[in-house]
């Protein structure tokens, strides 16, 4: 745990889920023994976000909704490097919600873990697309007049092969579904339910706590597609948690490179020095 550790403070809110996602992530990542310099984190915009230089290692915070589609670059420009990314509900719902559809279609071989708090919290309690409709907030003081996005539904309609939910308040079972998640073969989405302390009232960390049951302690079969959608969508009075759906037989996008088949080094790998100074002459 050392070799992670940072010496920055953390910033967060007292009881904020970002701690418990922060010591899941590197307990995960030692537990699999991959030390910092063999793995990347690539952070969203948002209070996770923070979290970038709250540990060390190779470390990217991107831009609002943009951390999947540089996520992918970098997995496929080095294969062998376990890619994790972080996003929150507000960016990856709304701005990034299409970068999120291409990169369960497309499987790539990374991770995502989604901060779900229900709010923009970074920017002071705003309603995101997953904050429940007719819900106060700070800038809906009358309520949310959309719709709520059902998430999980959504995500299941895509056909993903790897879907897990967390809470941010049992890192013992997020160290596992994180590290399950990091040796999936291709998209592994992980949603982690977390309190926000300071905005969101509604999805309290006792209320997660009173909620929330592992499938695991209820022989959940996780190959059962049909099954898993059903637990991941019905919260109304328990909130399933655990690894609720995974398929390792799908081809992963990396897998189904036609140009790459048969390929023993990485492109990283493959880059070489060109002298084009007779090219530039051309133009000289």
């Amino acid at each position: 745990m050392k070799d992670y550790h940072s010496e920055n403070r953390s910033t967060w809110c007292d009881g904020c889920g970002d701690y418990g996602i922060w010591a899941a992530i590197k307990q995960a990542l030692v537990e699999l023994k991959i030390p910092p310099t063999q793995t990347l984190l690539c952070y969203d915009v948002g209070c996770h976000g923070n979290m970038s230089d709250k540990l060390l290692g190779y470390r990217f915070h991107g831009l609002h909704g943009r951390v999947l589609p540089f996520a992918a670059g970098a997995k496929l420009a080095n294969p062998k490097l376990p890619v994790i990314a972080f996003g929150g509900d507000g960016a990856s719902f709304s701005e990034g919600i299409g970068h999120l559809v291409h990169a369960v279609r497309s499987h790539y071989p990374i991770v995502f873990v989604l901060h779900n708090n229900g709010n923009y919290g970074l920017t002071t309690g705003q309603a995101s697309s997953l904050t429940p409709q007719n819900q106060q907030m700070n800038t809906a003081p009358n309520g949310i007049p959309e719709a709520t996005l059902n998430s999980m539904d959504f995500l299941f309609s895509l056909e993903p092969t790897f879907v897990a939910r967390g809470f941010s308040g049992d890192i013992k079972q997020l160290k596992e579904i994180l590290k399950a998640a990091i040796s999936h073969r291709g998209f592994a989405f992980v949603d982690v339910l977390q309190a926000c302390p300071t905005y969101n009232h509604f999805a309290t960390h006792t209320m997660l706590m009173q909620k929330c049951f592992k499938v695991e302690d209820e022989n959940h079969n996780a190959s059962d597609f049909a099954k898993a959608r059903k637990l991941a969508v019905d919260t109304s009075k328990r909130i399933a948690t655990g690894i609720l759906y995974r398929n390792e037989n799908v081809p992963n996008f990396i897998e189904r490179l036609v140009p790459r088949q048969g390929k023993t080094t990485t492109p990283v790998e493959e880059v070489e020095t060109f002298d084009i100074t007779k090219l530039m002459e051309e133009f000289v």
